[in-house]
């Protein structure tokens, strides 16, 4: 007898661009993004550079976390399903909003500016198209207010 195993690569259907509900012909940033697989791709690439970035961990307080590898895994989980929610995607973030999961870090305008750019640059290295960039820095810079508390 032959047990047929599922693809668990596969995400549930109305997560996954391919399957996902019809939007009027207009798809979301997270489907333009590559849904989940991409979004989670990107922030693989993205938090690794975030940890190795000098003006990033210019902040102490953000060096304590940055500058543990322990906390990569984690910290890439939540960037990830906050990304996949900020890009339209199905609602799967757990942390805190932007100004408590910042509050404690006194980030500043340089602080915020470093963390933007390697952002975009990240993106850019990717290959992702520049109107999803632009949309997605969008979004990022709307938060500014935010995490910016020194």
């Amino acid at each position: 007898m032959t047990q047929t195993v599922p693809d668990t690569r596969r995400l549930a259907p109305e997560a996954d661009p391919a399957t996902a509900p019809d939007h009027g012909g207009t798809a979301t940033l997270y489907e333009r993004l590559g849904g989940a697989y991409g979004i989670c791709g990107a922030v693989d690439v993205l938090v690794d550079r975030l940890f190795a970035n000098v003006k990033v961990n210019a902040n102490e307080k953000v060096h304590e976390h940055h500058g543990n590898p322990a906390n990569a895994a984690g910290y890439k989980f939540l960037v990830s399903a906050w990304s996949i929610e900020a890009a339209g995607g199905p609602k799967c973030y757990i942390g805190h909003d932007m100004q408590v999961a910042h509050e404690h870090l006194s980030i500043d305008e340089d602080g915020f500016n470093a963390v933007y750019f390697e952002i975009e640059a990240t993106l850019h290295y990717l290959g992702v198209p520049e109107p999803e960039t632009a949309e997605f820095m969008a979004i990022i810079e709307s938060y500014r207010s935010m995490v910016v508390q020194a």
